[in-house]
């Protein structure tokens, strides 16, 4: 595909999910650059590649690992000094990210499988690529456990997650997003994933999260959110605010049916944001900590403290609350 092609497709919500969605932009950019004719020039090639990213960053304001993904790709072609150097390095920067992506979603799910215990039924929301590896890792080492998923309205994302899991022989019920509450005794653990953390531990995932870790809260029943490092949004530790995007209306109500009722407003949040205090655990590829323990992770393992962020981004404050 064409850059213009990815990023259509991740705007249409085709490409879906928080790491494909990353991969597949760094692979996009990678592809794209070998397109561009070769010409010594290296500000122009830049300043192309730059105007790509701007293209892809554009698709998707929630999802935080499309904005990190570029960043870790493009930061350092920002500095080269020849062409070569340039094409050089978002080559070898961007096999690097779709490498330790990949490899990311193995290490969640050992561990994360090593926190369901034998005979569990663990509740999943959504389409989540890390929390479905830890319960697939869990049924490989010959644990008996069986999954609640949800419906997942309106694109139905929960359909998907029930295909794996029946290909994989689990158990499955297969049940209403209103129906988290009736449904929260049934199970003994909650998995799920995310689209972005902020530095006080609060998770942005699919719309419904939420309202699932204030059950499982009220029931005592762990939540485990399940995260590739790069899903970390360091520029929270300014302040800030992630934007919660909305979605078209036709989306939940066909535009034939919402021109019959004149005095009705739809309203289409794609994410929403949960609390650190329903979150019991993330687990990432670098380990599993406490959601108050966000900061170090950016700081740590993504390598941006205070200073590093105040020079870059400062005064970028765009989107909505997510306290």
């Amino acid at each position: 595909m064409t850059l213009l092609q990815t990023a259509e497709q991740i705007q249409t919500m085709q490409i879906r999910g928080a790491g494909k969605i990353a991969r597949e932009a760094v692979s996009a950019l990678r592809d794209h650059a070998e397109t561009l004719p070769h010409t010594g020039d290296a500000a122009a090639f830049i300043r192309e590649m730059e105007h790509a990213a701007g293209i892809l960053l554009g698709t998707r304001p929630t999802a935080v690992s499309l904005p990190n993904a570029i960043q870790m790709v493009m930061r350092d072609v920002r500095t080269a000094r020849t062409e070569e150097a340039a094409r050089r390095i978002l080559r070898e920067k961007a096999d690097a990210f779709i490498w330790s992506s990949r490899t990311a979603l193995d290490r969640i799910a050992a561990m994360g499988a090593n926190h369901i215990p034998d005979g569990s039924v663990v509740m999943t929301h959504c389409n989540s690529k890390a929390a479905l590896g830890c319960i697939l890792e869990a049924k490989r080492q010959g644990k008996n456990i069986e999954v609640y998923a949800t419906e997942v309205r309106p694109w139905n994302q929960g359909r998907l997650t029930i295909k794996t899991l029946n290909d994989n022989e689990i158990p499955t019920t297969y049940f209403v997003d209103s129906a988290v509450r009736s449904m929260m005794k049934e199970i003994d653990l909650v998995i799920v994933g995310a689209d972005a953390i902020t530095v006080n531990g609060a998770v942005v995932n699919k719309v419904g999260t939420s309202q699932i870790a204030l059950c499982a809260n009220e029931a005592r029943k762990n939540v485990i959110v399940t995260a590739e490092t790069y899903k970390f949004a360091p520029r929270t530790i300014l302040g800030e605010l992630i934007q919660i995007e909305e979605r078209a209306q036709n989306e939940v109500l066909p535009d034939e049916i919402a021109a019959t009722l004149p005095f009705v407003r739809v309203k289409n949040p794609v994410f929403d944001v949960t609390p650190a205090d329903y979150i019991d655990m993330i687990i990432t590829e670098a380990g599993a900590l406490p959601p108050h323990l966000a900061y170090t992770i950016m700081r740590e393992y993504l390598g941006w403290g205070l200073d590093e962020l105040q020079n870059q981004f400062l005064g970028a404050r765009t989107g909505t609350e997510f306290r």
